[in-house]
């Protein structure tokens, strides 16, 4: 059974079928070929995205799938899916809701997936769903709720505007959906939801593209998405979230290695973060950078209360769970860490692989090696040049005296980066404790980890 593109636009997430395109093909008595897209049965039905079976929290709960760009030009797809990052980053601040996180929801991007499956598979009761088809100074957006346990559509919108009018049209979209579900706002909540990033769109329209470049997560793209984010705060000095993902760049040149001077990436950083909490101290993420910056001055009390502070603000917030716990690990109070981080994973079933990486590191902490191990082969699938990873994987193995694992763990470590060493570990990895660093630099050593 086959449907051409106009039935599968109407369905595709409508019918319990996968679908598979089939290529343009000439139609007796259509001018034009039509695009065709053949109907998967059930045996040929999409594979899972999520291996376990996920309960329905105890409040509403969504997901909000990519927004499909409507523009032939695919590079405008960053616009679309900026809109979808805009929703969900509003609706994750109401504590009374439950938020699926950015990369379980765009796991689903492209995939012809029906709605209810979709909502299984994560663990949600609702849906939202949309497009959008931006033409010059005009954009037109529609938007649809779905509650996926019967499949009624609970509140849909078209809306075409000028482009200038995003912003508030961002934060009808998101405000729409949360009376939709009855839920009640404090009006904190409702404050920080209304709180715009800038009016400037151009300022918005090179963040929204430093964005894309970001969630890739690799050298290259992390200097492009820096570049962006300056052109953003140079068009609007006072966007106090393109402030913020600068300071994260800097990090992760830090993290990873990317910088020539470590030091000025920490400092700017540092100047970033502290610029954009002056903006808007609202911002969750910002008090999750700030921690990192009290984590690495040795701080580590002042590091918790910002990542402490980052969940307040942002209740739904996996990023937030996940840098908290990080400095939660790094703080010698991993328990805690682990129960954050199981929190995350339920936020976002698909996480990014630096999920898996830090959970592992909670595990090895704790002295649950095999469990260390298991999640750091699962964060290594399509992502093999990551290196911390590897670094859990060799002490791991160490500590459980399995001595050519961990040497093959290390080969690929100075596969990635060849000066890796156990004085940059000790440098920049900031235990609270000095004999929770001791433990695992001996176990790198034994690994054979260069000095």
């Amino acid at each position: 059974i086959c449907v051409s593109r106009s039935a599968y636009d109407q369905i595709k997430k409508k019918l319990g079928f996968g679908f598979e395109y089939m290529g343009e093909h000439p139609v007796k008595n259509i001018s034009e070929p039509v695009r065709v897209y053949k109907v998967l049965m059930d045996s040929d039905s999409p594979k899972p995205l999520v291996d376990a079976s996920l309960e329905l929290p105890d409040k509403p709960s969504i997901a909000v799938l990519p927004f499909d760009n409507m523009n032939k030009d695919p590079d405008q797809e960053y616009f679309s899916d900026g809109l979808t990052e805009q929703i969900i980053n509003g609706l994750c601040k109401v504590s009374n809701l439950f938020v699926i996180g950015r990369n379980s929801s765009f796991a689903y991007k492209g995939q012809s997936i029906s709605t209810k499956q979709i909502a299984q598979e994560l663990g949600v009761r609702y849906i939202l769903e949309g497009s959008v088809q931006r033409a010059g100074d005009r954009v037109r957006i529609t938007a649809q709720l779905i509650d996926a346990t019967t499949d009624y559509h609970m509140w849909s919108e078209r809306y075409d505007r000028d482009l200038s009018d995003i912003f508030a049209l961002q934060d009808e979209i998101t405000m729409k959906l949360i009376y939709a579900m009855h839920i009640n706002l404090t009006s904190g909540e409702q404050a920080r939801i209304w709180e715009g990033g800038t009016a400037n769109i151009q300022a918005y329209d090179r963040c929204m593209r430093g964005n894309e470049y970001f969630f890739r997560f690799n050298e290259k793209d992390h200097k492009q998405a820096q570049r962006f984010y300056k052109e953003a705060i140079k068009i609007d000095k006072a966007y106090a979230f393109a402030y913020v993902m600068l300071g994260f760049t800097y990090i992760f040149d830090l993290l990873y290695r990317w910088s020539t001077s470590p030091i000025k990436s920490f400092e700017e950083a540092e100047k970033n973060v502290e610029k954009a909490l002056a903006l808007n101290d609202s911002l969750d993420i910002g008090h999750g950078l700030l921690g990192f910056i009290y984590l690495f001055k040795g701080q580590h009390d002042k590091a918790i209360k910002e990542g402490d502070r980052a969940i307040e603000l942002n209740p739904n917030g996996g990023e937030s769970h996940v840098l908290f716990g990080f400095i939660l690990i790094l703080s010698d109070k991993t328990e805690l860490a682990i129960k954050l981080l199981k929190r995350a994973f339920r936020l976002n079933p698909i996480p990014n692989p630096h999920y898996y990486s830090i959970l592992a590191m909670a595990y090895r902490n704790n002295g649950q090696y095999e469990k260390a191990i298991e999640l750091s082969e699962k964060g290594l699938i399509g992502n093999p040049d990551q290196l911390s990873v590897y670094l859990t994987l060799a002490a791991s193995y160490c500590f459980i005296n399995q001595t050519e694992e961990a040497h093959r763990a290390v080969e690929e470590v100075l596969r990635i980066d060849p000066n890796f060493s156990l004085e940059y570990i000790a440098k920049t990895m900031p235990y609270k404790q000095q004999e929770t660093l001791d433990k695992l630099i001996k176990a790198l050593r034994k690994a054979g980890l260069p000095e």
